[in-house]
């Protein structure tokens, strides 16, 4: 089982999305009270500022033991066309499929396996569950997806009376200064296991929807399981079930990310997240058959290209044919193309 004061990253291991916020250097890593330290009773969320940002490596005193949950199960209905065809979970940013750089970051921290991690998977569920296999335990929802509170809901029995790291699978974060795992590890430090926090940024509006103490969400928050455990397997977000009720009792906590964070919920931020992870020499697999030009994009594993091909992503298996101009689109298959301005 994994305690907070028992976070050893393993050695190796794989490497690990809105607008980006505090745009980094280019790279590509992967019924019981508020808690003493927040404000109980002022209706706001604090905000941490652990030193550095990044874990100490202190862990918490108490050793609160804490499973993690990625949230796969959503349409992507904003990357359609595209998934259509794959789940936004599994969409390639960089070459690598979303949720394997939420399951790497997780590995960073110690939480591997079907005993610390699961996945929920709804939509092209199918497709999850092959792709997952064994690395995590799978939460299979039937019907349509019950959002990001009913998902969890539905692995109360799973967590069992630990906190829950819960991860979006869709966030690309990358931060030079620390390996994936070590950049969110803050997030970990400390904690009683009675308090909510939130990895976030600072927001452009401050008096936005959805902010938190000036910050907005970048897709990591830290769950105690007395807010879990009476959480229904029914359709509902976390920020109504828990986090606004957290925020007004003084108990939610803002983490700063300081790295780099898309949600990737749109073509136009898929692209910059791929283009953040490819860097200013772009990312070819070496397995794909280049006959034509390629700059500044990403080709994947497979991949043709016998055109042009500009700040693109072309999809594993994907093909550019001669004569053929791509600049600022996703191309998958041999057939969708997709511009990121729409």
């Amino acid at each position: 089982m994994t305690t907070l004061g028992s976070r050893t990253p393993p050695a190796g291991g794989p490497t690990a999305g809105g607008s980006a916020v505090n745009r980094s250097p280019v790279g590509d890593p992967v019924a019981d009270g508020p808690v003493a330290g927040d404000r109980p009773g002022d209706g706001h969320a604090t905000v941490d500022r652990p030193g550095d940002g990044h874990a100490t490596g202190g862990g918490s005193p108490t050793g609160v033991e804490v499973c993690a949950v990625v949230l796969a199960a959503g349409e992507g209905t904003r990357l359609r066309p595209l998934t259509e065809r794959v789940p936004k979970a599994l969409c390639p940013v960089g070459n690598v499929p979303l949720l394997d750089r939420a399951l790497a970051r997780l590995a960073g921290l110690g939480l591997t396996g079907p005993g610390r991690v699961a996945v929920n998977a709804c939509y092209l569920g199918e497709q999850v569950v092959a792709h997952v296999g064994g690395r995590a335990h799978l939460s299979v929802e039937p019907g349509d997806p019950l959002g990001t509170a009913g998902g969890v809901g539905r692995l109360r029995d799973w967590i069992g009376g630990r906190g829950v790291l819960v991860g979006n699978a869709d966030a690309y974060l990358a931060d030079p200064a620390a390996p994936p795992g070590a950049d969110v590890a803050a997030l970990l430090d400390g904690w009683d296991g009675r308090s909510v926090r939130l990895l976030g940024q600072p927001a452009d509006d401050l008096a936005a929807p959805g902010t938190f103490a000036g910050h907005h969400f970048v897709g990591f928050s830290l769950l105690p399981w007395r807010l879990v455990r009476d959480l229904p397997a029914t359709f509902g977000d976390l920020v109504r079930a828990v986090w606004r009720p957290a925020e007004a009792a003084g108990a939610l906590t803002v983490v700063p990310y300081r790295g780099t964070f898309f949600d990737t919920g749109t073509p136009a931020d898929y692209l910059a997240a791929n283009l953040h992870a490819a860097g200013p020499d772009g990312l070819v697999d070496p397995s794909a058959e280049v006959a034509g030009s390629v700059t500044r994009s990403v080709v994947g594993a497979g991949a043709r290209v016998h055109g042009t091909v500009d700040r693109s992503v072309v999809w594993p298996g994907a093909s550019v044919a001669a004569g053929e101009r791509l600049a600022g689109v996703i191309r998958a298959g041999a057939d969708l193309t997709v511009p990121a301005a729409r």
